[in-house]
């Protein structure tokens, strides 16, 4: 079995997962995909076990068949990026600017150095000594809060529109920012890069800026075409040209390709789906964006099954399960200092829901991407006391974001409630 049946056979699974919750957990979709992928994954560990060398060795050919780093960073995160942007509210959005600029900005660069430096102490403390410019890449690549788990459940139980869109912008804007973060630290610690300011600076702006202009450029583009075209299936195959082509142009170019999904998403959404509605009726957009919905769910889906799946290649110890268990809790206070710091200077200008820093401390939940660019670390090139840097870096970010997931996800309601009955009791008191 080579690496695209894999994929075949793991897309069928997710599906049937996803179909089988709404009928026996009828939990939120990705938390019980993340769930499901975790129980196949211990499912499988256990049968290698029991089965023997033979099947580990079947496994393990099938799985490193699948080039993460293609797949993943480079293919997938384009989609997935471009579909979570088509759902933002561009006049909430504006509304809230300053808000989310500064928290996609200050708070994913401030948490990537404190959970960078604490887990640095913490694995030196715990005899398990990780080069600092290592634990600096750890802290890029979890930093960045995943929307798409919390963001249902928000828009299910009809949260206040404060604190969605400030959860949503600085989800996917995050993602963009976090991933130029990672490159810039990915380039220093594995290809040599000059680590002076002028030279980590200059890749970050060029890297950034050039991906925000490039998806004005192909949003400009695709707006055009779709409103000019009279084809149905044409204007949606518009759509899918762009994080596809589009988002492999701006790898080629070396410019932030997650940026310019996530600019061009925004503006496709908002003002190309207002003006095709205007022009064709709402059932003239309605399908792209049921299309778009369907794809970001089972993308989501599929990258845990076959993250779950590279988990049970790697030598699992109870030591680097430990350390990942350890990193559950200095990523949630890296989160709450890196947030909840700007909400002390926002509130001198403006009333915020009381609750907005415990929702997105708590529900910024990590995901996909924060497991794509671990899996994209080299292999066999790093070795911490006998161990591939790799293999450390996946279990480590997997035991994170499974905490995250399926914990914060699941618990996360009862603030959200908090804040509906909150955002009532001051609709009220003003009337």
């Amino acid at each position: 079995m080579n690496a695209w049946y894999l994929i075949c056979f793991l897309s069928a699974l997710a599906v049937f997962i996803a179909f089988s919750n709404q009928y026996i957990l009828k939990m939120q979709t990705t938390i019980a995909i993340t769930t499901g992928s975790v129980v196949i994954s211990l499912l499988l560990i256990l049968a290698v076990k029991m089965l023997g060398d033979e099947t580990a060795l079947f496994i393990t050919q099938v799985v490193s068949g699948i080039d993460f780093n293609q797949l993943l960073l480079k293919g997938m995160l384009g989609f997935l990026l471009f579909a979570g942007a088509l759902e933002i509210d561009l006049a909430a959005l504006k509304r809230q600017r300053w808000e989310i600029t500064i928290l996609v900005l200050f708070s994913t660069l401030v948490s990537t150095f404190i959970v960078g430096y604490l887990s640095y102490y913490i694995f030196a403390l715990l005899s398990f000594p990780v080069p600092f410019i290592y634990c600096l890449l750890f802290g890029a690549l979890i930093s960045p809060t995943d929307p798409i788990a919390v963001l249902a459940i928000i828009k299910q139980m009809r949260a206040p529109q404060g604190i969605s869109i400030q959860v949503e912008g600085e989800s996917l804007f995050n993602d963009g920012v976090g991933l130029v973060i990672f490159t810039t630290i990915f380039a220093v610690a594995f290809y040599g890069t000059e680590a002076s300011f002028q030279e980590i600076a200059e890749l970050f702006l060029v890297d950034a800026i050039g991906g925000i202009v490039f998806g004005l450029v192909i949003a400009v583009v695709g707006h055009f075409v779709i409103i000019n075209c009279k084809d149905i299936n044409t204007r949606l195959l518009v759509t899918l040209t762009i994080p596809s082509a589009g988002f492999a142009l701006a790898n080629i170019w070396e410019i932030s390709g997650a940026l310019a999904m996530v600019t061009s998403g925004i503006l496709l959404g908002n003002i190309t789906r207002a003006k095709a509605s205007k022009k064709r009726g709402p059932d003239g957009t309605r399908y792209v964006k049921d299309f778009w919905h369907a794809t970001d769910s089972f993308l989501n889906a599929l990258l845990f099954l076959i993250i779950g799946m590279l988990i049970v290649t790697m030598p699992l110890s109870w030591e680097i399960i430990g350390l990942g268990l350890v990193m559950v809790p200095v990523v949630l206070l890296a989160r709450f200092i890196s947030v909840g710091s700007p909400y002390l200077i926002f509130k001198r200008f403006r009333q915020y829901d009381k609750h907005s820093v415990k929702i997105l401390t708590w529900g910024g939940l990590r995901g996909g991407l924060a497991l794509a660019m671990a899996a994209a670390i080299p292999s066999n090139q790093i070795t911490v006391e006998d161990m591939d840097l790799h293999d450390i870096m996946v279990i480590i970010t997997y035991v994170v974001v499974i905490f995250s997931i399926i914990v914060q996800g699941l618990t996360i309601s009862p603030l959200i409630q908090k804040s509906i009955q909150a955002a009532e009791a001051k609709a009220k008191s003003i009337k």
